[in-house]
């Protein structure tokens, strides 16, 4: 029906977003325990979070692009498919940088979040965009909860090289359903553009972007938010360790906080708070959240209050971005959703590169620096998010 969301299509993609995050998530309280075993210190560990974002960058703008033109589906099948063989690379791995060699590799193929966020575009009216974003999220956030659990209770006593085989091997297996998913239930919901139809240019992006100021200052929030969130994903486990003597298994099940506090917004908070204050006043509210849990965490030093801070970062994360990239989607016309929402999304992956080697350098010289940087960090993104409260004074969804 015109003006409403295309349920049929878009729930399969849900299912296949929550497999694929559950796969993805699986893999990350495991490195801070797996890197060591190579020897690596916490820049190395630092380097494998950021190693597959570097992946995403390439994968995001090609994929992104791709997608337009031979269909969401299509590009899903692809992607996953080769993410599972990666994945099973990545657990026999010889040697640290080999490792690392192998998630640049397994990011290319993973940065489809603007794939399935092209899709989303497509099987949801502009104003019902900010409501099917918030299910995209509570996708992203529920596989977000599972997979470090799976991860955890896997890795067994992580003491070897062999004890991470398990794990990774179900990340492996967890993309192998996605694809095959993918291929059996998926339905686009627009017709792929073809062989004939250009791809759009990189630079045409960039230009668009630029020229646009509120998406100029949603770019900046997403790289300055992500880079923060990213940065306390790669030191968390290395500081719990130090702090706590927290194991892969103990990460795995605090990472359920992160997931279930991402969830709990985007089911029951996000939809009403956008109607109600629009986009521009819950992206400003989220970032707030978010810098006050990375500074209350130093503070107060306890382990069941590290892991409540870090469900409320998750959180403040949660009502930040999905909003910032609904608004992002709906600023954008149909034929530049790929590519715009690519750009947006190897913006934000290429903020995942340089942002946790960085904070990990900051770990060495001090283990609590981290947590008082991102803070800093994401409370410089406060002023435009208000800046785009003025901008944009209609909320992005109708009532109901």
């Amino acid at each position: 029906m015109p003006g409403e969301i295309d349920y049929k299509r878009m729930l399969p993609l849900m299912f296949a977003v929550f497999v694929n995050i559950a796969g993805f998530s699986l893999i990350l309280p495991l490195l801070p325990f797996y890197g060591p075993l190579f020897g690596a210190g916490a820049f190395e560990v630092a380097l494998l979070f950021a190693a597959y974002s570097l992946g995403n960058v390439f994968g995001e703008i090609f994929w992104g692009r791709q997608s337009d033109r031979w269909g969401r589906r299509a590009v899903l099948v692809a992607t996953t498919a080769g993410a599972a063989i990666t994945y099973v690379a990545f657990a026999y791995a010889p040697g640290l940088w080999i490792a690392i060699a192998i998630r640049v590799v397994n990011g290319f193929f993973g940065g489809t979040l603007s794939v399935a966020q092209g899709f989303l575009a497509d099987a949801s009216p502009p104003e019902k965009r900010a409501k099917a974003m918030g299910l995209f999220g509570a996708s992203f956030s529920l596989g977000f909860a599972f997979g470090p659990v799976i991860g955890g209770l896997l890795a067994g006593e992580g003491g070897s090289l062999a004890d991470f085989h398990a794990p990774i091997l179900a990340a492996a297996a967890l993309s192998a359903i996605t694809a095959v998913w993918s291929l059996l239930v998926l339905r686009d919901a627009r017709a792929p553009l073809g062989r004939a139809a250009p791809l759009p240019r990189y630079g045409e992006a960039v230009s668009y972007v630029t020229s646009h100021t509120l998406l100029l200052r949603l770019f900046v929030i997403s790289f300055l938010g992500i880079a923060a969130f990213a940065s306390m994903e790669a030191v968390y486990g290395l500081w719990s360790e130090a702090n706590f003597g927290w194991t892969a298994r103990d990460l795995g099940f605090a990472f359920i906080a992160i997931g279930a506090g991402g969830l709990i917004v985007q089911l029951f908070f996000l939809h009403p708070l956008v109607v109600r204050f629009g986009e521009g006043r819950v992206i400003a509210g989220g970032i707030v959240v978010l810098a006050a849990s990375m500074l209350l965490q130093p503070i107060l030093r306890e382990p069941y209050v590290a892991v409540l801070l870090m469900g409320t970062l998750m959180m403040g994360h949660s009502l930040a971005f999905p909003t910032s990239g609904a608004l992002t989607s709906r600023t954008v016309p149909p034929e530049r959703q790929g590519s715009v929402m690519g750009l947006l999304m190897a913006s934000n992956a290429f903020s995942r590169i340089i942002a946790p080697p960085t904070f990990g350098l900051i770990y060495e010289f001090g283990h609590d620096a981290p947590w008082y940087a991102g803070a800093a960090m994401i409370a410089l993104a406060v002023p435009l998010a208000l800046q785009i409260a003025v901008q944009a004074r209609k909320p992005a969804a109708a009532p109901g």
